[in-house]
């Protein structure tokens, strides 16, 4: 699967195309030898879904695709069925579920900038890059993305698992948190250990990052250190935290999130 990013179709001729339609946190896929695909189908077909709003991507192996939002996530044809993005994990290519990721927040960042924010006229596609334009004050609009720490806590052989109130019962994972403007991306993981669960840490490690459509945010993760301090949780974010080592790990999330890869690096490094 190759996928070339474009801003101008490369054709308005074509009957069919590829395309990524949308109904919230669901996607439109066919069967493909018993996997879910990106279906490729015709135009006239999605012009009678009526979509909310499309958007020209580029091209998937050479053919156009596009994204589109759809009002409700009916049933269409025994070839078609809607699945949950999230559950797609482990279905599906690697590269596939970033290309559904990608497109997901795309049309929902579409559907959202269709006026200005500034002085509210109508905005429209810029053809040199993945960008409006208001069409009155020449206000120019990005993609949004929303910057994110996550941060694995250990201290020797154990490490700091919360259970949000967003969470299940069972459900732990590492501490998160939006950065805040004026403020470093190391300054917010200080301060989100120190608001939610009123620890001091120290060596502070980048770890890796991951997109996360859901619907706009970018996941930094880090490792760091326990340096002082006794667990005096933020009853308005968390219901529960607790040092957990290998042996007794309660409920984690799944793969699909890097806060499921820190997790896993830990155990590794202290199995």
């Amino acid at each position: 699967m190759e996928f070339k990013s474009l801003t101008i179709p490369i054709s308005n001729k074509l009957d069919s195309a590829y395309w990524l339609l949308f109904s919230e946190n669901q996607i439109l896929l066919k069967f493909d030898n018993n996997t879910p695909a990106i279906p490729h189908i015709n135009n006239r077909f999605v012009d009678n879904l009526k979509p909310i709003v499309t958007e020209f991507l580029g091209t998937l192996d050479g053919v156009p695709c596009y994204v589109g939002l759809l009002d409700s996530p009916n049933e269409l044809l025994n070839c078609l069925s809607f699945y949950r993005i999230r559950e797609l994990y482990g279905m599906i290519d690697e590269d596939l579920f970033r290309l559904i990721g990608y497109g997901h927040q795309f049309i929902n960042w579409s559907h959202d900038s269709q006026y200005c924010g500034r002085c509210g006229n109508p905005t429209e596609n810029l053809k040199r890059e993945k960008a409006k334009i208001c069409s009155e004050c020449n206000q120019i609009i990005f993609p949004r993305i929303s910057p994110a720490i996550i941060v694995a806590i250990t201290r020797g052989s154990e490490i700091l698992l919360a259970n949000s109130h967003r969470f299940s019962n069972k459900l732990y994972s590492v501490i998160a948190g939006f950065v805040e403007p004026g403020e470093t991306l190391e300054e917010c993981v200080r301060r989100e250990v120190k608001e939610e669960v009123g620890l001091e840490i120290k060596n502070i490690e980048y770890f890796g990052s991951q997109f996360w459509p859901f619907p706009d945010s970018l996941m930094v993760a880090y490792r760091a250190e326990y340096a002082s301090g006794e667990i005096v949780i933020d009853d308005k974010e968390i219901a529960d935290a607790q040092w957990f080592n290998v042996d007794n790990l309660p409920q984690i999330p799944d793969k699909v999130s890097i806060a499921r890869w820190l997790i896993d690096d830990f155990v590794e490094n202290n199995s």
